[in-house]
């Protein structure tokens, strides 16, 4: 018989953006006024970002552009000038006798803003990268400032990308900013000529310009909704990127015959993201056209209404050649004015995802006291819980413990127990929820972190390998005073000081085969620099997560054997799931489900026939004995 289904199964989970809907919807309701409410606020940002980074050249574009609009409205003059002196009575000779002082104006101005187009463009250039990369800075400090727990908030990851788009575009914001303010400075010097010359001009070019200026925001507006809506498709793409064509993973993705697989994922979701593109292009191209269609009939109605004025006499033939000129610089200052803006508005909204998360990082930066904490003689831990920000269940609940200098204390305990987290309180990286971590009476939470940090070596499960020399693996950028001997002592205790010996530099070795001239190692000899670099640092906490898991039997049994006379001016928390290693541990806490349910000296839980740890010790024990002989 063949069972039958109630139900539809659960489908899998996708990985999917949290989206601030407040936000969207704010951005959906933008329109033309908005937009022109918002410009100068963004022309202001946009030279004020410069303006930290280099006051002298943002003091130059704005010189640049105030004499550049003043010599373009002179040069509109002279051209009414010009066309007045052409077109009017007398000889030829005496018209261009009349007319050469407005030409060598028009040449003039024409020459100086070539020059100074040319000054604004390469100050642009010079200082536009600068800003960029300062907002990425920024992005880079905010996270570096926040709390570890930052991380397990949903959504978080996403604001970081967003971040990063808002710190990318800011290289364009100061030349968007100098193009609406050059279409700007044009406007005005060419509406004056054209209110001169006759007043009904200027508000019929005004509405005919207005429609493209609503296709253009509405443009911009649907663009950036289309990329907020594919954050996580594309930060899905670029993990999946990194998986099938880095080394980290090449091997499994080939024993596993992976590839098919992998590279069909990333085909579902670009095509994802193409529905959302291309719906996005057609919506936009829709608006687009019709703001086109409908400028283009007001830019023909203006066109009308000159001719009219002309041929009924309302304006003479000079003044309306002359209008011809002011009437073209009009229309090409707001076809800027509106496309320019329109990217600075669009620019802007990705700014204000920069400015959101650097707001958002600080809501995560450490909320702690000033204390400077020295390497503490005795951490105590009081009726401790903690729960992850994405979880309904607590990872610890109700830990109490101690580990003075001298001492090392073993947390053991099956997949899920809480050691790593409850290593990570102790050493400050998390805050409690509930109860307390003291360092000699004082409470973390009223202390400075960085300061407790300094005080603290973690050698974590997943260990960074850093693409830096072999002494910066091991002194992490903070050298002793003893250099290099204090480098070769540690490494000699964590068993690396073979690893060093055998590299073409010694400590000098770029390690990174990604590099030209770099080395790789294994990763047993990865994890070795790792311990080195917690045994060089001088702390008064070392924290060991799981540290021997990739290392040979000879390599382990150097660590614990030289661990003791580390223990000697440290305390040591030691976690793992190899119990013949604890026997080196004064003390020994048996985690399950957070909370602890043995403690002891090692002969004491091994003793104790009924406890977990012995249950554990006995499945471990039954693995490695020798097999029986079997019966002939």
């Amino acid at each position: 018989m063949s069972a039958t289904t109630t139900s539809a199964e659960p489908a899998d989970e996708e990985l999917t953006w949290l989206a601030d809907g407040r936000r969207v919807e704010a951005i959906e309701a933008i329109g033309v006024n908005a937009m022109a409410r918002r410009l100068p606020t963004l022309v202001v940002r946009a030279f004020r970002l410069g303006w930290r980074i280099d006051r002298t050249s943002v003091a130059l574009l704005l010189a640049c552009q105030a004499v550049s609009a003043v010599l373009g409205a002179a040069g509109l003059f002279a051209t009414t000038g010009t066309i007045s002196a052409l077109f009017g009575p007398g000889p030829v000779g005496d018209k261009l006798t009349r007319a050469a002082p407005s030409i060598l104006v028009i040449a003039a101005a024409a020459g100086a803003r070539a020059l100074l187009g040319i000054t604004i463009r390469t100050v642009t250039i010079h200082l536009s990268p600068r800003i960029s990369r300062e907002a990425e800075a920024a992005v880079l400090r905010a996270t570096v400032a926040a709390e570890l727990t930052a991380y397990d908030h949903a959504g978080y990851n996403d604001e970081l990308d967003a971040a990063d788009r808002g710190a990318e575009v800011c290289v364009d914001i100061v030349g968007e900013a100098q193009n609406l303010l050059a279409s700007l400075a044009s406007l005005l010097g060419a509406a004056g000529v054209l209110t001169v010359l006759h007043p009904a001009l200027l508000p019929l070019l005004v509405l005919a310009a207005l429609p493209q200026g609503i296709a253009s925001v509405h443009a911009a507006r649907v663009q950036f909704l289309a990329n907020r809506a594919t954050i996580a498709d594309r930060r899905v793409l670029g993990n999946l990127r990194w998986y099938i064509h880095t080394k980290r993973n090449a091997d499994q993705v080939r024993s596993d015959t992976m590839g098919d697989f992998l590279l069909a994922k990333y085909d579902e979701v670009g095509r994802r993201l193409n529905v959302v593109s291309r719906a996005a292009a057609m919506k936009s191209a829709r608006v687009s056209v019709v703001g086109a269609v409908a400028s283009g009939l007001g830019s023909a109605l203006v066109w009308a209404a000159m001719l009219w004025l002309v041929s009924t006499g309302r304006m003479s033939l000079p003044r309306g050649g002359a209008a011809v000129f002011a009437l073209a610089a009009v229309g090409t200052s707001l076809r800027g004015i509106v496309g320019y803006g329109a990217d600075l508005f669009r620019t802007g909204m990705y700014l204000d995802d920069w400015s959101s998360f650097l707001d958002t990082a600080g809501g995560h930066r450490p909320r702690r006291g000033a204390g400077t904490p020295g390497a503490p003689d005795r951490i105590e831990v009081k009726d401790l819980s903690y729960a992850y920000p994405a979880s309904d269940r607590r990872a610890l609940d109700g830990v109490s413990l101690h580990v003075a200098r001298g001492e090392i204390l073993a947390l053991v305990g099956e997949n899920g127990s809480g050691k790593t987290t409850l290593s990570k309180l102790l050493a400050g990286l998390y805050l409690p929820d509930g109860g307390s971590v003291r360092w000699d009476g004082r409470d973390t939470r009223d202390l400075d972190p960085h300061a407790l940090w300094r005080q603290v070596a973690v050698v974590p499960q997943d260990y960074a390998r850093w693409p830096m020399t072999c002494r910066e693996n091991i002194t992490l950028g903070q050298p002793t005073a003893e250099g290099d001997e204090a480098v070769l002592r540690a490494a000699d205790a964590s068993g690396a000081a073979d690893v060093v010996a055998k590299l073409r530099r010694g400590l000098s070795t770029l390690l990174a085969v990604e590099w030209m001239g770099g080395e790789e190692l294994s990763g047993g000899q990865w994890q070795r620099l790792a311990i080195a670099r917690a045994f060089h640092r001088e702390a008064g906490l070392l924290v060991l997560d799981e540290p021997t898991a990739a290392l040979d039997p000879r390599a382990e049994h150097r660590i614990f054997q030289n661990l003791r006379a580390v223990a000697e001016k440290r305390a040591v928390v030691l976690v793992t799931h190899r119990l013949t290693n604890v026997a080196v541990a004064d003390r020994i806490l048996v985690l399950e489900d957070g909370k602890v349910l043995q403690q002891g000296a090692f002969a004491e839980l091994v003793a104790d026939r009924t406890g977990r740890f012995r249950e554990l010790w006995d499945l471990q024990n039954e693995r490695t004995g020798l097999p029986q002989q079997r019966r002939p």
